[in-house]
């Protein structure tokens, strides 16, 4: 009898949402949609996919089935999506589809042809994290590090700018998307590495006799044990009468592994060499190779189309912190073409998810810029077309089960970079990518700042902002030591 009556209730309250929509003339015109959600795969746990009908019209419906039920939505300028009925229809989509079906008036009725969306039956992880910027290339002012509730609209502050003298904050990274390990810097005033592991927090001077820079870009060891770092001599240029407004480029660099515990760095000759230029590692999740771009060194800029880095890798032994005497080039840009930047490896090991580009290393302003997959197993690589625009697809990470991607695009303006999400299933094949979706479908054309290095967290970053200020501006940070340059 409980059954029944359960189902009554259920079926009744999808009937009292359901607006009677006019019959209509069927076309074969698609609707022109913003953002484009036709067609993508979705998780189960996104918050609604809100968008609007891009083309004129005086009124207009949309009509989501599934399992015989039915949600009609009645624009007001916008496809305004109940959150809880959303959940309810996604609660019965897991490997199902949701078709989508558009009703607009425009002098008569008209019905576009249907969509559907597709409800992989893996969720993504709740929060992303991602810093916002203008995308100026000299000045800035305001800047934060943020997150965002995947599963609602709501965003939150990690840390702002403002808390601490309006300084450069970057770089935030997390080991294996934990939120209660995570690491960014501060650059200029207050400088130095903030380093958190669950409740304590470290501030950390960088920088050493031996090496060329403070620490750049990061990537945790699984263990939280070690972090690998670039150390780089960056300059930025502009261009007169160039396809590429911006360069940014490296005049040296070099790869160094972080321990954690002993506040001290170590390296080898093939990541710390004055005849190349070593950047972007990143560890294996198993903690035992460590992958990094590598290119022949030049005089910069004045060769800087003629840098091609390739991507190689190494062995790494963390009980004893030591590495390999062998350098394994996965991808070769002098054979094959390109220049390889932001290697990403899947927490299940099996794929290897980087940015190639026409040259240089830093693709975040270099139109060509595109996503290619390499599959480890079998060493095949092959670019994720159905990810790729005209524009630049730069900066990636994985989500905890391996399932999700999400990449920064420029593709809506050529501007600004907007933070994309795409399914990747089992064989390494890509769905068709969906923008991070708003509860105002203007939002994007409105933000005039930047998502800058999104990635995946499992959960929420507690709230410290003021203990990150306070720990930045009153202690002078503990200096780290270069401890050589041992091998296996």
């Amino acid at each position: 009898m409980k059954k029944i009556v359960l189902y009554i209730v259920t079926a009744t309250w999808f009937a009292s949402c359901t607006h009677r929509i006019p019959e209509g003339k069927e076309t074969s015109d698609l609707p022109v949609l913003f953002p484009d959600y036709a067609g993508v795969t979705i998780p189960y746990n996104i918050a609604p996919l809100n968008f609007t009908l891009d083309m004129p019209y005086e009124e207009a419906y949309a009509q989501f089935d599934i399992n015989g039920r039915q949600l009609v939505v009645k624009a007001d300028k916008q496809f305004t999506i109940p959150p809880a009925k959303w959940r309810e229809l996604l609660a019965e989509a897991p490997g199902k589809q949701l078709t989508v079906t558009i009703h607009a008036k425009k002098g008569e009725w008209i019905r576009y042809p249907s969509f559907n969306l597709y409800v992989a039956k893996e969720p993504v992880d709740p929060y992303l994290a991602y810093r916002l910027i203008e995308p100026g290339y000299e000045i800035w002012n305001r800047m934060g590090i943020y997150q965002r509730h995947l599963e609602s609209y709501t965003q939150s502050a990690i840390v702002e700018n403002r808390m601490s003298g309006n300084n450069c904050m970057n770089c935030h990274s997390f080991c294996m998307q934990n939120p209660d390990k995570m690491l960014f810097h501060m650059r200029r005033m207050y400088a130095g590495t903030l380093l958190t592991d669950g409740d304590k927090i470290e501030k950390l001077n960088t920088k050493t006799d031996q090496t060329i820079s403070p620490l750049a870009y990061p990537s945790w060891h699984p263990s939280g044990r070690y972090i690998a770092f670039s150390v780089n001599k960056t300059e930025q240029s502009f261009h007169l009468n160039h396809k590429n407004r911006i360069e940014v480029y490296d005049k040296a660099s070099d790869v160094v592994v972080y321990d954690v515990e002993k506040h001290e760095i170590v390296t080898t000759p093939a990541l710390f060499s004055k005849e190349a230029f070593e950047t972007f590692p990143t560890f294996s999740p198993d903690g035992k190779t460590l992958f990094f771009c590598t290119a022949g060194a030049r005089s910069m800029p004045n060769e800087f189309e003629q840098m091609a880095y390739s991507l190689c890798s190494i062995s790494f032994d963390p009980e004893n912190r030591r590495f390999g005497s062998v350098t394994d080039t996965l991808y070769h840009a002098a054979t094959e073409g390109g220049s390889v930047s932001f290697p990403r490896v899947s927490p299940d090991g099996k794929y290897l998810l980087y940015t190639l580009s026409g040259y240089g290393n830093f693709s975040i302003w270099h139109k060509d810029a595109d996503l290619h997959m390499f599959h480890l197993p079998t060493k095949e690589h092959y670019p994720l077309d159905i990810l790729n625009s005209d524009d630049v697809e730069s900066y990636h990470s994985w989500s905890s089960n391996s399932r999700w991607v999400v990449f920064s695009s420029r593709r809506i303006d050529g501007l600004y970079t907007r933070p994309y999400i795409a399914y990747i299933n089992e064989d390494g094949k890509a769905s068709k990518p969906f923008l991070l979706p708003q509860k105002d479908t203007g939002f994007y054309h409105h933000l005039m700042k930047s998502y800058n290095i999104p990635e995946f967290i499992t959960g929420k970053v507690k709230r410290r902002g003021r203990a990150f200020g306070f720990k930045a501006k009153k202690e002078k940070g503990i200096a780290i030591t270069f401890a050589g340059t041992p091998v296996l």
